[in-house]
């Protein structure tokens, strides 16, 4: 963003703190949402292609307008307070409304039918976002759809951050639940995929204590699904895999369990999708065996005071009603 563009003062009426009026200005906003994205001023700097005293100048100028701390340093950096905190929580929202009113700006000029953007975990779309895109796309032959499956960790992340409209998925751990609003969809069924000819495939029923014999696939480490076979392990009492590979994609698990003994956790959806769509050469089972991974329920996420544009609502309200059909 060039000098003039970081001058231009937000569209936001504070004026009775003053605020509009002592120079707050959009490259102040970005900077305070990177120190709460990299928990480093110079991690920060760095994203906003500044120098870290740049960086450590703007900082000092937000204070300075607003009168109070907005970081405190902690052991590897830094974090906001609560000042910080709710400065970030609006700067996202302007963020979010600059974002939609050039969104606006552009489908009026274009003529086209809107678009969105949305996350989700791999089952859940398979299950019910595939089919809504497809609805939607016949109905509304103008739409554009953006959609990115990844782990929930990732997606709300990017929710935050406004760059979906909704997320069809978990809230993680980590997350101040207060920021979202939840509709429950249901829970997720997990299952473990190995590759055809895979030697625990002559057991009818394979056991827990043989499943620490092969290689494994993970999601990575805090991961809802990395945490569930985690916890699925120790309430077994058997020792984790000595080989882990980590990856969050679903098509690198799937070629690495086709070419190995390894063994991944997987929804089923997924699981089922890929081994009806096996080739002799590399297909992938559904193991038998008597090993549980529960994980808690998914559903629609969105930002608490973020409305969602007609084109967003529109697939969310389709996504909702499936489930439930």
């Amino acid at each position: 963003m060039d000098e003039q563009t970081n001058a231009i003062s937000v569209p936001v009426d504070y004026s009775e703190k003053g605020i509009l009026r002592s120079g707050l200005k959009m490259n102040h906003l970005q900077l305070i949402l990177a120190i709460e994205d990299h928990k480093q001023i110079s991690a920060a700097a760095d994203a906003l292609n500044i120098s870290q005293p740049a960086a450590s100048r703007l900082l000092g100028e937000i204070e300075a307008i607003l009168k109070v701390p907005l970081c405190a340093r902690v052991a590897r950096g830094v974090e906001l307070t609560q000042y910080g905190e709710t400065l970030a929580r609006r700067a996202r929202t302007i963020f979010l409304e600059l974002r939609e009113t050039a969104r606006e700006i552009s489908e009026l000029k274009t003529g086209s039918g809107g678009s969105v953007s949305i996350g989700s975990v791999t089952g859940p779309a398979l299950h019910l976002a595939v089919p809504a895109i497809r609805q939607v796309s016949t109905a509304y032959p103008g739409i554009e759809i953006d959609l990115q499956i990844e782990n929930s960790t990732v997606l709300v992340r990017e929710l935050l951050a406004a760059r979906h409209d909704f997320v069809l998925g978990r809230i993680p751990d980590d997350q101040n639940r207060r920021l979202f609003n939840f509709a429950e969809i249901g829970m997720e069924n997990v299952c473990l995929i190995v590759r055809e000819g895979h030697p625990l495939l002559e057991k009818s029923i394979v056991s827990p204590s043989d499943l620490p014999l092969y290689d494994w696939v993970f999601q990575p480490p805090g991961t809802l699904l990395r945490r569930a076979v985690e916890d699925s392990f120790l309430s077994e009492g058997i020792p984790f895999p000595a080989t882990i590979i980590n990856t969050s994609s679903t098509i690198l698990t799937v070629a690495i369990v086709c070419n190995t003994n390894a063994i991944a956790a997987v929804a089923r959806d997924v699981a089922t999708l890929i081994s009806d769509n096996g080739t002799a050469s590399g297909a992938i089972r559904i193991l038998p065996a008597d090993f549980h991974v529960t994980i808690r329920p998914y559903g629609l996420i969105t930002a608490r005071g973020r409305d969602l544009p007609p084109s967003a609502r529109l697939l969310y309200d389709l996504i909702l009603k499936q489930s439930t059909a």
